[in-house]
């Protein structure tokens, strides 16, 4: 099949008149230009061509990393697992896991990732029903996971030297991944959907696809592992105006605690105000205050506190306050 890169060479070639085969019922006027086929070993060769014109952008097909199966351990390196879950729904409580899919790979204290050290992958048979939705967002349908079970041992195992566990939207997949197995409740959590300032670094959104293509890559969304491999890939890409890669902001923004404030009992008049400044509503049914909330560092405290005392409460308060690491953060009543 003629490829994209086809439409731009061979463009200054002039063909001579040819004369229509008997057989044939494809006419080629006079003057038509050659079809012009690209050898797969000059692909690279064309992108650079399209893209050094400036008019082109092109997007290559995402192919996983290698698993380094034979490896030295570097002196100071860590762990990491990325991890992706497809779920009958959105309700952690009710919808249950589909497929999980996880990658693990060894960082520095800056950032810089290493090597793949492991994939996982497995489907599951839910007690409900895959609704059609839900197929066509995934692309599973209830034939591929009858029968299906996760070993729950094996992922206890893979994800048990890991010290950071990775998720492009944690406060999803984190209630998921604790509700089929423990071990993820003990891990530190860190959300690159949430936790990377990706606007201030030139990307207009920060969906995982839209992400990746920006990076220069594409691939087959929606599949829990492939997603991780994805996610990986745009964590590892240096981003704009040497600022380093995602990875290592990443890191620094999960290793900072958070302070969680309560504005409890805050007047009625007052929840303009309290959601202009960034607070969220939480209703109760959760277990935690019936009352608006903000996340803050640690160094914006003081600012925040008389923020409540002068323009909320108008009064001297001492607001119930948390204080929220890695290992609580993204739990479902945290």
């Amino acid at each position: 099949m003629q490829g994209q890169a086809d439409l731009f060479f061979g463009l200054d070639e002039t063909a001579a008149p040819i004369r229509k085969p008997v057989t044939s019922d494809i006419e080629v006027k006079p003057g038509q230009k050659r079809p012009f086929r690209l050898d797969t070993a000059n692909f690279e060769a064309a992108v650079e061509a399209l893209e050094a014109s400036g008019q082109y952008r092109i997007l290559r097909r995402l192919l996983p990393r290698s698993v380094a199966t034979s490896r030295n351990a570097v002196p100071g390196e860590k762990l990491a697992v990325i991890v992706d879950t497809e779920t009958t729904g959105l309700d952690h409580a009710r919808d249950e896991v589909i497929e999980i899919g996880m990658v693990a790979f060894s960082y520095d204290e800056d950032g810089r990732i290493g090597d793949v050290v492991g994939t996982f992958n497995a489907l599951r048979e839910p007690s409900i029903p895959i609704t059609p939705e839900i197929t066509r967002l995934t692309g599973i349908t209830p034939d591929m996971v009858a029968g299906q079970t996760i070993d729950l041992d094996a992922v206890e195992a893979f994800i048990q030297p890991a010290h950071l566990v990775i998720a492009h939207n944690a406060r999803f997949d984190r209630p998921f991944c604790e509700r089929l197995t423990h071990g993820f409740s003990l891990k530190a959590w860190a959300c690159s959907h949430a936790e990377v300032s990706w606007s201030d670094f030139g990307f207009e959104g920060s969906k995982l696809g839209y992400l990746l293509s920006q990076c220069g890559w594409f691939h087959q969304g929606h599949r829990a592992v492939e997603d991780c491999h994805a996610l990986l890939e745009v964590l590892a890409t240096p981003l704009p105006d040497d600022a380093g890669c995602a990875m290592s902001h990443l890191l620094a923004s999960a290793r900072k605690a958070l302070l969680r404030i309560w504005a409890e009992g805050s007047p009625f008049d007052m929840k303009d105000a309290l959601k202009k400044r960034g607070y969220r509503w939480n209703d109760g049914t959760d277990g935690r205050p019936k009352s608006w909330f903000i996340e803050i560092g640690e160094e914006s405290y003081e600012a925040e506190l008389t923020f409540l005392r002068q323009e909320i409460y108008r009064r001297n308060v001492e607001p119930f306050t948390q204080r929220i690491t890695p290992f609580e953060r993204f739990r479902a009543a945290s």
